[in-house]
């Protein structure tokens, strides 16, 4: 057995139509499942998972749910950073930073979602 290979990302989600509208609209990715509760979209192998903030605390009990800040940034390789910026602030997306080249070799760009959810674009330079 190995703990390295992803299956499924959960986010919890305030509320899950503006969120499966977002990630639709945004990604547009597979749609994999949807409920009344949940949204699930596969990202080249990696699952994301949107799940009604009201469902999550029977999945991370005893911890309590929600906090304030970004908590967590999920990054997405990408050919063209400047090319993908152009087209989320013509959905209405507001970039939180870049476009940036980074010391590290990377041109990256972070926007979030509906709920708070920090995705970083990267561009390998």
């Amino acid at each position: 057995m190995s703990l390295k290979e992803f299956e499924v990302v959960t986010l919890f989600v305030g509320d899950i139509a503006a969120a499966r509208a977002f990630y639709e609209t945004v990604f547009k990715v597979d749609k994999i499942y949807f409920d009344d509760v949940s949204a699930v979209f596969g990202f080249s192998g990696v699952m994301i998972n949107l799940l009604q903030l009201d469902q999550a605390p029977e999945l991370v009990a005893p911890l309590a749910v929600g906090g304030e800040g970004a908590r967590m940034l999920l990054t997405i390789r990408v050919d063209n950073v400047d090319a993908e910026c152009t087209r989320l602030t013509g959905l209405g997306v507001e970039l939180l930073n870049g476009p940036i080249d980074r010391a590290w070799g990377r041109r990256t760009a972070a926007f979030a979602d509906v709920d708070g959810h920090v995705w970083e674009l990267a561009q390998v330079i």
